[in-house]
Parts: structure tokens; sequence; C-alpha cells
């Protein structure tokens, strides 16, 4: 065997500023310069620190490849007007992460290190930081796995901590366009299960069903509660709400459901604009109550939904074509306090220090 195959080799893929068309992206990986590291070994973690290299290597009994004990968040900086930087609520997503892990026997990384990490990773590939007018973002990817070698079903004792990081498009780059979703059959997550931790199974597990929807001519599926198949727990990989013909925000409520942050900043914001918002069950035959329909997460933001197909039965919301005029609300609101347009509640936005 050539022995050079085995050696660990610097990756030559690394983008620059010059090779990309700022604002012609779409949500795809891209090769930065840097990512961020700290290792957990004998009960402590390493000091974080940059890397150049975006290789992980594990040993080939990682318990993380084979029972999936790994957990991971999403965020996003963003370029604001007078050429700053904002974070969005980052310690919501260091504070989820701790409790996914926790739900998987993971040493957590600790809050406040996650939070100096995500502004040291961001501030050392800021020139890939998308500008203020493109509508783009640098979507943020901290992840923490298990890597002890582990043959029996137990937990790991060590870990990795990365964050990398990749410059996005705006997600409707012509405006927000209302999408049709259907009900699957399959189920997200079971009650009791990881369905409220941001675990990389629950999402292997919606490929399947995922596609399924894609080939039928859907955005995606919508996923119903796993003991009835009755009442709306998730749309894809975001959260569902509704606003009823008399404007109350709702969205369900369910111990299988990620708990969005996103949904939890619109939440305050129906507050805000006197929606009396409520986390509630929502049965799939109670959707006549709303005259608006979304999905909510921090790639899109926010996803208008035209309709809704449940056994071969369409239910139109506000438009197929056209976006509600309060979930364009919404969206105007919550995106110009990401971008630092608007002043939004005391401490979700965060500046990132980039000299």
């Amino acid at each position: 065997m050539d022995q050079s195959n085995q050696e660990r080799r610097p990756n030559m893929s690394k983008i620059t500023p010059k090779d990309l068309d700022f604002n012609a992206l779409d949500f795809s990986y891209r090769d930065l310069p840097y990512s961020y590291q700290a290792e957990y070994h004998n009960g402590q973690w390493s000091a974080g620190q940059l890397t150049t290299d975006s290789t992980i290597q594990l040993s080939e009994a990682a318990v993380v490849l084979h029972y999936g004990q790994e957990v991971f968040e999403g965020l996003k900086a963003y370029r604001r007007k007078d050429g700053g930087v904002n974070l969005f609520r980052p310690d919501q997503n260091a504070k989820r992460m701790r409790h996914s892990a926790e739900r998987l026997l993971m040493q957590g990384y600790p809050e406040a290190d996650f939070i100096e990490a995500v502004k040291t990773v961001v501030k050392a590939n800021q020139d890939f930081i998308p500008p203020y007018e493109s509508g783009g973002s640098l979507y943020i990817r901290p992840f923490l796995i298990g890597t002890t070698p582990i043959v029996g079903v137990k937990p790991g004792q060590d870990f990795i901590f990365r964050i990398y990081v990749t410059p996005v498009g705006a997600y409707y780059p012509g405006g927000l366009k209302p999408t049709a979703f259907v009900t699957s059959e399959f189920d997200r997550a079971a009650h009791g299960g990881t369905g409220q931790a941001k675990v990389g199974g629950n999402y292997a597990a919606s490929m399947l069903p995922g596609e399924e929807a894609h080939r039928a001519g859907f955005s995606d599926v919508v996923y119903l509660d796993p003991r009835e198949h009755h009442y709306i727990e998730e749309l894809g990989s975001a959260n569902f709400f509704g606003i009823t013909k008399e404007g109350q925000f709702k969205t369900p409520k369910s111990p299988s459901i990620l708990p969005s942050i996103t949904k939890f900043s619109l939440i305050e914001l129906a507050k805000e604009m006197g929606m009396n918002p409520v986390e509630t069950p929502i049965g799939i035959d109670e959707l006549d109550q709303f005259a608006e329909a979304g999905a909510m997460g921090t790639a899109a933001v926010i996803s208008p939904v035209g309709s809704i197909t449940h056994q071969a039965k369409k239910h139109v919301f506000y438009s197929e074509s056209d976006v509600g005029p309060k979930t364009q609300a919404f969206y105007d609101r919550l995106i110009a306090i990401q971008y630092g347009d608007e002043k939004g509640p005391a401490g979700w936005v965060v500046d990132v220090p980039l000299k």
C-alpha cells in the first residue's frame, strides 16, 4: 500500500473572497480559511483555537460513527449597513446545544466559551461575510461529536467541539414565496425520544420522507405527532406557525418539537404586535382557523406556507402565490433586527469586534 495515501495532507481547496460572487450565493458549503476546534479528554476541555485544517481525524470505532453521539447548532453572522457584524441570539444556541448534549450524555461546551468561539471564527473569516446589500450572511455550524473508540453501546468520554462557517445567499433572493407541503406517514421523532435535541439522527430520518415529498411536487413534509398522527409537529426541519383569522399567532406544543430560536423570537415579536401568541396543540383538521401560515427556522427565517395537503385534500391559506401581510411583517421585522436596521429586544443582537 502506498503509505503516502495515509498521510494527512493540507486541504488545497480553500477559497478566497475573489472566488465568490456575493450576490449569487446559494446555500452550500465552501471551505474557508479557518475553523475552530477544542477537544475534551480526561475530564477537561482543551483551550480552543483556530485551525486551517478542514478535516477531522477519527478512529474507525469512534462512537459518533456507530451510535450517533453527535449534536449540532446553526446560526448566522450578518453584515450591517455600517460594515459591522451582528450575531443573533448566540446565547440561545449555546444553551440549546448544552441541552442537546445532556440528552446524549455528552460533555457540553461551556456556554460563554461557545459565544467567544463563534466570535473568534467569524472574525477570522470576516472577509467572507457577504456585504449588507447582498442579503446574504455567514452561516455558522457548531457541532460536538463523540470520538472515543467504542464497540458496545455506551457513551463516549472524549469529544471534539468544532465550528465551521460558510457564506450563504438570501434564502429567497427574489422575495418570499409560498410553497406547498404534504403530510407524511413517517415520524420525525418520538415522544420521549430526541425530538427536542438537535441531533443528526433526527435529520437523517427525515431524508426519505422529504425526498418523497419533493418527487411529488411539494416543498417538504408536515410531520404529525407520533402517537395519534393528528397534531402538527414540524414542517420539514422547521417549526410551524399559523395566524388565525382573528389575528392570533399560534404554534404547536409537543414534547418532540425542537425548540426553535426563530420560533421563540417570533413569539416575542407577536407579543410586541399585539397578536396574543400561544403554544398549543394544533390538529391537522383545524387548519381552517388560519388565515396565514409559515415555517420558521435559521436557514430561511420564515418560509410562507401556501398550502398543506392531507389525505389528498388541499387546504390553501392566504394564497399559493402571494405572501400574507402579517407573515411579511414578521419577516421584515426580524430581518431588520438581525441586520441592525431596527432595534430589537435587549440582548438579541451581539456585535462581533473585527479589529
